[in-house]
């Protein structure tokens, strides 16, 4: 009986994205290399998406990133986003402005290398069962966030000064990252009572 409820404790705490995948095996590993490498063209893709906001444009790329370790889980999401940053290291354009190595010691390079530990974060809590509901999603992003913007703040300290860091890489983002922590925190739950409905 105990085995019973822990079987059914495991299966109702795994990620959106292992509803999609096989138990075991070759085609299991496939489909997540797959995952992986979509994961990775969504991420490049929104790099270059931008939308009008206040106080500064909001690009796409975190809210892509949240919605990927959401649905992904830990493992696959920091895989993916390790892909990501592999692409760009060796040239691909996959980054906003272009790619390469000299890219990824430029302005921008602390915030990427916190991709995967963002990633991981709320991959982590995925993986625990907190896509299921939007606070404790939202709180895990939250944490996810604030690594990314340490990190970016604190390369962008190292290159320009401390003030300068946080009054052009941390205060403007604030507002717009919290708007794409609202809408992941909000759609993945979502997806979850939608399929909820539907079984």
């Amino acid at each position: 009986m105990k085995r019973g409820i822990d079987m059914a404790t495991a299966t109702t705490v795994r990620p959106l994205a292992s509803l999609t995948m096989p138990d075991e095996g070759v085609s299991r590993l496939a489909r997540q290399a797959l995952l992986v490498v979509a994961g990775s063209i969504l991420m490049a893709v929104s790099s270059k998406i931008s939308v009008p906001f206040w106080p500064v444009p909001m690009t796409m790329q975190t809210l892509a990133l949240f919605l990927i370790a959401a649905a992904y889980g830990r493992n696959l999401a920091v895989a993916t986003m390790l892909l990501y940053l592999a692409e760009g290291a060796i040239g691909l354009p996959v980054f906003s402005k272009g790619g390469g190595l000299a890219y990824l010691a430029g302005p921008t390079a602390g915030y990427l290398l916190a991709y995967p530990i963002a990633a991981g974060i709320v991959g982590w809590a995925a993986d625990r069962g907190y896509d299921r509901n939007p606070f404790r999603l939202a709180g895990a992003m939250l944490v996810g966030e604030i690594v990314i913007l340490g990190m970016g703040a604190a390369w962008l300290g190292y290159l320009f000064g401390a003030e300068k860091a946080l009054a052009g890489g941390v205060g403007p983002f604030v507002v717009v990252d919290l708007v794409k922590i609202a809408l992941a925190s909000a759609l993945v739950p979502a997806l979850w009572s939608l399929l909820k409905k539907r079984t």
